[in-house]
């Protein structure tokens, strides 16, 4: 029972209490904004039309079908250890903080702080591989339109994509209310484009451009000299893209309602129908892209999605459904920069970032941490130079998201099992399932994150390599320099998540963290857990 004058918490505010953490980011995510996040974020149709380039010539349609069917086995294993962690754990610090509370302390610090570096860049990646692919779509349109009068230069692709980089901070930088809104919103255009492919194409597809079941199902092409085989997983790059971002909800969780029970069902749902989706539509768009893969690929518009489309409908139908494809890309554009800034808001919050004061603020009449969107959207412009390195260099923007996130999603995985830590399940639990489908998972994410280092091509220069590594590994060095730099480094003042905390008897601030009474806030906190849910 609360003392008089005390402050009663909310179930989801007890549970973030006890977590460390003191209720400031308003609850406006219900069960279907949530999945609409998680959902719009996979974007299926026009996540598939960005990476379709890249899985084409990787064995063309048993890439499509086959590759796709291999890499959601997997993912799905992905999905739902992350979904385990989500529910014992929802906060916006996901991944780090996890890591930080399950690894040895011996090396929590350190492991922690890479974790949140890295998880940081690959959201930023992402922002920079959804937004540029938007502005490629965008262009494709104009080209479409104008009947090839109008080819556009890496220049003026470049100038759409920050134009489009300003349209989503801007938005982002809105009411949480407003982003759930349009979160559930996104759910609806993604399954109309699903049903516009899944019942149109087959209809409207002329006949020489129908294809057999054994060619949908059995064709295999590489149109690049990597062996056959190796060919073949780097086609995974296609589903890795599209159904990935498995700890997106989680970075929203101080803003959902039952954030145990939403966040990791979130997850799952939107993972499972996301794979199962994309396996139907791979099937639609290997029996009806016509026999020539390399006159697909090679199509002057430079999306295999919209020639396919063009040769479907015709180039009136093709460009009504290609503007559907954009609305939903800049939805899933929309989702990514949310999710970078919350991780930015989180990490900030914990003193990780240099200006961290000034990236933890919250804007008082948004409640949204303007400033980590608006950085976040700075330095995915950033990483979008890589597109004056070459067309296949683009490939990077990929590539490094999902490696930056396989990496930092595969560590709170492991150190659940093997840094000797207490582990309190949620509401979500696999119970004797968790160790194997760790096992399964942590096996799929690190042999697919070596592979993803690899060059598109055998034979490589500095147009055709892969960047990834590059960026990757001067996060890496530079994350470790801070750290380790004498006197002012991350060694030498960072502790981990902080602890903000705010609870029935009081408030604990940073500069009461040493004191000795933040574990008794701490547990008044956690006993509060109990009695919230019962209410």
């Amino acid at each position: 029972m609360a003392r008089a004058g005390e402050k009663t918490l909310s179930s989801d505010e007890a549970v973030l209490a006890s977590l460390g953490y003191k209720q400031e980011l308003k609850r406006d995510f219900g069960a279907l904004e949530l999945f609409g996040l998680a959902f719009s974020l996979i974007g299926i149709v026009p996540s598939i039309a960005s990476v379709l380039i890249y899985a084409l010539p990787n064995g063309g349609p048993v890439a499509l079908v086959w590759g796709w069917a291999a890499s959601s086995f997997f993912i799905i294993f992905v999905a739902l250890a992350i979904a385990e962690l989500g529910s014992s754990m929802p906060t916006s610090g996901g991944v780090y903080y996890w890591t930080y509370q399950l690894c040895s302390p011996r090396y929590r610090t350190l492991v922690s702080w890479l974790v949140g570096y890295i998880n940081t860049t690959a959201y930023i990646s992402g922002i920079a591989g959804i937004d540029y692919s938007l502005a490629l779509q965008v262009v494709a349109a104009a080209s479409i339109g104008s009947d090839l009068n109008y080819i556009p230069t890496t220049a003026q692709i470049y100038g759409v994509f920050i134009a489009i980089l300003l349209m989503h901070c801007v938005l982002v930088s809105m009411t949480t209310k407003f982003l759930a809104r349009m979160h559930a919103v996104s759910v609806f255009i993604n399954i109309g484009l699903v049903l516009v492919f899944l019942i149109g194409i087959p209809i409207a597809t002329p006949a020489e451009f129908r294809n057999s079941a054994s060619f949908a199902f059995g064709h295999f092409e590489n149109l690049y000299d990597w062996p056959n085989g190796f060919a073949f997983f780097l086609s995974f790059l296609a589903p890795l893209w599209s159904v990935g971002g498995f700890d997106s909800t989680v970075h929203i969780s101080e803003e959902a309602r039952n954030a145990k029970t939403a966040v990791p069902w979130a997850i799952v749902c939107a993972v499972t129908a996301g794979c199962i989706l994309g396996f139907v539509l791979n099937i639609v768009i290997a029996f009806h892209m016509g026999p020539d893969v390399a006159a697909v690929l090679g199509s002057p518009f430079g999306q295999p999605m919209a020639t396919i489309l063009l040769n479907s409908f015709g180039k009136n139908g093709c460009l009504a459904i290609w503007s559907f494809i954009i609305i939903d890309q800049f939805f899933i554009g929309t989702s990514i920069l949310t999710i970078s800034s919350r991780q930015n808001f989180a990490f900030s919050r914990d003193g990780a970032f240099p200006f961290s004061r000034t990236l933890y603020h919250l804007n008082s009449r948004l409640t949204t941490p303007v400033y980590s969107v608006w950085v976040s959207g700075f330095l995915a412009a950033l990483i979008g130079l890589l597109s004056f390195a070459g067309t296949i260099a683009v490939s990077a923007l990929f590539t490094l998201g999902i490696v930056g996130q396989y990496v930092s999603d595969a560590t709170p995985i492991i150190a659940r099992f093997v840094g000797g830590q207490p582990f309190k399940p949620g509401p979500f639990t696999l119970g004797k399932f968790s160790l194997p489908v760790a096992i399964v998972a942590v096996a799929w994410m690190s042999f697919m994150s070596i592979v993803l280092l690899f060059p598109v091509t055998l034979q490589t220069n500095a147009q055709n390599m892969n960047y990834t590594v590059v960026v990757l590994g001067g996060v890496t060095i530079l994350a470790l320099a801070y750290y380790f730099f004498p006197r002012f480094g991350g060694a030498n003042w960072f502790e981990g998540p902080a602890h903000t905390i705010e609870t029935l008897h009081g408030r604990v601030d940073d500069a009461d963290a040493g004191s000795g009474s933040f574990e008794t806030e701490k547990a008044d906190a956690t006993a509060a857990v109990g009695v919230a849910e019962e209410r």
